[in-house]
């Protein structure tokens, strides 16, 4: 097989999500299939591949059975064996005796994230590079073998490939995912922060479900890119004397590749803390303009009631009074002969003087 050509085994479906092991080498090209043993039947040398200078080999979801082959034909340290069988989620680099290895999580792929903002699947990575090779695993497919290839494909002839490139060269394709999903929730959080104090009232019912989605990527993101940085750092200084003196031109370049991916990271995560404290303002000014508009309702409440209430109180007297002169006993005015309206014509006078007199005092000292 020529070395610009990758066969990644695609089935009848054209997903090519059937095969497992992917193989490639600069002597026989990249090679994909569901079994370790199908390598025989497609007349591929494995053992071959495995002694030369160069190769990398790819696993998706291995089981135990095959975990326990490969451990042996790559001796691979029990406690690398235990973290790659139980995924563990801490991200780190650690240096053996003949390999060192990377964890690094990267996510599934989902739409559904930047539509409503649902938590992404982490993906873990796992990079056992040696001096001639590098082999992988991870739980599920990914795009990220494929690109990795192509990029391998596109710059074979202008770097040196080594086993160290292919994983910075993972590396950067796991950092590469994110820009996506931050580019979108930078638009999302320059929208919330604009939106938030010149929306109507009538025009706000969605802003705090959109701040709530907004600070859940955020945090998502954080959570997966806060300890990459020092995942690399530690890359470069575990790794500096084993790259330095098997390839001095190389290592240094290689140190150049992984400083890039860490400014990348860094650069990152201080725009998800600073998406996280505009998104945090954010969220204050519009649970203070929250606060503003009940208020404001309050104390029309508070007025009317108050009207209400004085109202009530100008009314009261004048129901004492004509209470008074409603109750069926004798009363002022009632044992005087003739016909006389002089009594109702007084009581009512001095309704409307009372209710004048507490009109005139509510309004000159009460209603200020």
């Amino acid at each position: 097989m020529a070395e610009n050509q990758f066969d990644f085994g695609v089935g009848g479906d054209g997903s090519g999500k059937d095969n497992r092991f992917l193989l490639y080498s600069p002597h026989t090209g990249s090679v994909a299939v569901n079994k370790f043993s199908e390598f025989q039947d497609r007349n591929v040398d494995v053992v071959g591949a495995i002694n030369s200078d160069l190769f990398w080999l790819d696993v998706v979801a291995p089981t135990p059975q095959e975990m326990v082959a490969l451990s042996k034909i790559f001796k691979i340290h029990p406690l690398t064996v235990e973290d790659i069988m139980t995924e563990d989620v801490r991200e780190k680099c650690e240096l053996f005796k003949h390999y060192y290895f990377v964890t690094f999580r990267t996510f599934q792929e989902n739409n559904e994230f930047q539509l409503t903002g649902n938590l992404i699947q982490p993906l873990n990575v796992y990079s056992l590079v040696f001096k001639s090779g590098i082999v992988t695993f991870h739980s599920n497919y990914h795009s990220l073998t494929k690109s990795t290839l192509r990029k391998i494909d596109q710059l074979k002839s202008i770097v040196t490939l080594s086993p160290d490139w292919i994983n910075y060269s993972i590396l950067d394709e796991i950092t590469d995912n994110f820009a996506p999903l931050l580019r979108q929730i930078e638009l999302e959080v320059d929208t919330v922060d604009d939106l938030v104090l010149i929306l109507k009232a009538n025009e706000q019912s969605d802003m705090l479900r959109r701040i709530g989605y907004a600070r859940k990527k955020v945090t998502t993101l954080l959570r997966l890119l806060t300890s990459k940085p020092d995942v690399i750092k530690a890359l470069t200084s575990r790794t500096e004397e084993r790259i330095g003196r098997a390839r001095s031109s190389g290592g240094t370049d290689i140190k150049l590749y992984l400083g890039d991916i860490q400014d990348h990271l860094i650069t990152m995560v201080q725009n998800l803390l600073h998406y996280e404290k505009v998104l945090a303002r954010a969220h204050s000014n519009y649970l203070a303009q929250i606060s503003i508009e009940l208020t404001q309702v309050s104390n029309k409440t508070n007025d009317a009631v108050a009207k209400l209430t004085i109202i009530a109180s100008v009314l009261l007297p004048m129901n004492v009074i004509t209470g008074m002169w409603g109750m069926n006993v004798t009363v002022p005015g009632q044992s005087q002969d003739g016909d006389t309206l002089a009594w109702f014509f007084g009581i009512t006078a001095s309704m409307v003087l009372i209710a004048s007199l507490f009109f005139l005092y509510v309004k000159k000292y009460m209603l200020k």
